[in-house]
């Protein structure tokens, strides 16, 4: 499965995108956040809930990155499903591991699967067919890979050991984004133990799981990216 990620269209839309079908690989879109507040007049399709995390954000840049990673949810998924952005109906389902109603964001009736993801002035968007999730990470410094690698999968743990102290912070960031993508097309995120699954650190990614098909998702030299769909 090969993802090749689509930047975010300015609207009005010459012909709005059709939504995925179920024998096609998701689609995949990039944000990149401005390095200005987004106009007041793109946040007004955000619902209250989403308006108050934005403001707790102390960080002006985190703010921006979230408001405009949203914000372009919600214009994609009015283009998808005909709706204006702000009454597209969001849900969260219940977690799979506890029941709590933090698993995987929705539509409500599930007319189009998505996933989100940012950091760092980056955002990525999955929509698909059936569950899917999506992450994008920042390159970690190697305090960082050497604290969370051995939380890992075993044989995880060992492929990063194999790299070169230049290479692993990359190795484990790809890894890191295919964990979080299929976790999060789970609905369980980080509440399902990082040992369980492997999704390896080599390239290209040869993930073998269940039900799951799971791809790297190029972005730009400071950040990984990945995408996992269920089949």
């Amino acid at each position: 499965m090969k993802i090749v990620p689509r930047p975010l269209p300015h609207v009005p839309w010459q012909e709005p995108p059709a939504p995925p079908a179920p024998d096609e690989v998701p689609h995949v879109w990039l944000v990149r956040a401005p390095d200005v507040d987004v106009p007041a007049e793109r946040m007004g399709v955000l619902d209250a809930g989403e308006l108050e995390t934005a403001r707790g954000f102390r960080s002006a840049a985190d703010r921006r990155t979230y408001v405009e990673v949203h914000v372009g949810l919600r214009v994609l998924l009015g283009a998808y499903l005909g709706m204006k952005p702000g009454d597209v109906p969001l849900v969260r389902r219940p977690c799979p591991e506890c029941g709590e109603p933090h698993g995987r964001p929705a539509v409500d009736g599930d007319p189009i699967h998505f996933s989100l993801s940012h950091s760092d002035g980056l955002g990525l968007l999955a929509f698909a067919a059936t569950p899917v999730g999506v992450d994008v990470e920042r390159l970690p410094t190697p305090e960082t890979v050497d604290e969370v690698a051995p939380m890992l999968h075993p044989r995880e743990a060992e492929e990063l050991a194999g790299y070169t102290a230049a290479d692993r912070p990359r190795a484990f960031a790809r890894t890191w984004a295919r964990k979080e993508a299929y976790l999060k097309g789970l609905g369980t995120g980080l509440g399902r133990g990082l040992a369980l699954d492997h999704v390896g650190a080599a390239e290209p990614c040869a993930a073998r799981l269940p039900n799951w098909r799971i791809a790297d998702v190029p972005v730009d030299p400071t950040h990984a990216g990945a995408v996992a769909v269920r089949t």
